[in-house]
């Protein structure tokens, strides 16, 4: 296997003028398992219909606590696999609304399509749930290359549904799509086309051919983790990638990275500094250089127990370009 830390790449932490440290917390995004209708060539939780590793109920009593217990909370960002297959789902969902906090679902969109999970679209408009969905291209082949035969005209379907509920008009009923690049397959490699013009590009097309409307678009890097972290060493292309992403740092996203201000939890109740520290088991620490759990959380009173975020080389995926986070571009 390729090590992470191979000496042609600059440790990301060099990189930087200062510590990355942590900004107050305001987002929770939650991690409810890798259970998942897809199996997505650029997974970076790899997650498919085959795994089973979810929320416990203990797990989901803890969150809810801390979801009640912390207004500085703003945002519960709700993800997996497909988090809507996993337990807790709704009762975290409910629990952040009825705090007055906003729920983010990340949905794979044709999971409303799978048995018991048709009640999905309306449950979501109910609660006012901002949906972030993944269409990686607004072309068919693309998308149904990347996560598989049919997923194009699926999902074609769903954003339909939510557009006749109200979604992507409706104020309260917010609608985003993400895109990913293909996996590059040579050293020919590029970064997420700039945002603006790629949004306006999607929504000229997703109108004409379908009568789709959505709020926004994110355009995500895909980090070397995961699945893409496998392809990319399949192809021999890993460090290539990496050299490539670090070639295009750009000092200006630090400031605006998604890690600064969010706890990012697993199933288990593990705490990171975002999701891809996560899927690489690089937990966060508090003050004192304990690895840091909910149960650690609850007990201090409080979510500022890191003094700094654990980087990677991955973390130049991140600030190459314009920056990329969960919310898309950084600039």
């Amino acid at each position: 296997m390729t090590n992470l830390f191979n000496t042609s790449i600059m440790p990301f932490k060099q990189k930087l003028s200062h510590p990355l440290t942590k900004h107050g917390i305001t987002i929770l995004q939650i991690n409810l398992g890798k259970r998942c209708n897809l199996a997505c060539t650029h997974c970076h939780v790899e997650a498919s219909p085959k795994r089973t590793e979810e929320l416990s109920p203990e797990i989901c009593e803890q969150l809810i606590e801390l979801i009640h217990r912390f207004p500085e909370i703003k945002i519960v960002d709700l993800t997996g696999g497909a988090p809507e297959m996993n337990y807790g789902f709704k009762q975290l969902v409910e629990a952040a609304k009825t705090t007055g906090k906003q729920v983010i679902v990340r949905s794979n969109l044709t999971i409303y399509f799978a048995d018991g999970f048709g009640d999905l679209p309306e449950y979501f408009a109910k609660h006012q749930v901002r949906i972030v969905a993944s269409l990686p291209c607004y072309l068919a082949d693309n998308v149904d290359r990347m996560r598989g035969s049919g997923v194009f005209d699926g999902s074609v379907q769903a954003l339909q549904w939510l557009n006749q509920l109200g979604y992507g008009q409706n104020p309260d009923l917010i609608l985003d799509l993400v895109f990913n690049p293909q996996l590059p397959t040579t050293e020919k490699f590029s970064l997420a086309p700039e945002q603006t013009s790629l949004e306006r590009d999607y929504k000229m097309f997703l109108q004409e051919h379908f009568g789709i409307v959505f709020n926004s678009l994110f355009t995500i890097t895909n980090l070397p983790v995961g699945r893409t972290k496998m392809h990319l060493e399949r192809k021999r292309l890993y460090i290539n990638y990496l050299q490539f992403l670090e070639s295009h740092f750009n000092a200006s996203t630090v400031e605006h990275v998604m890690c600064r201000d969010e706890l990012s939890i697993d199933y288990l109740g593990n705490v990171y500094d975002c999701d891809f520290n996560q899927m690489m088991n690089l937990p966060a620490k508090t003050h004192n250089g304990e690895i840091l759990t909910i149960t650690k959380l609850l007990e201090a009173g409080s979510l500022d127990l890191i003094s700094e975020v654990q980087t990677a080389a991955y973390c130049y995926g991140c600030t190459a370009g314009s920056g990329s986070s969960c919310g898309g571009a950084l600039l």
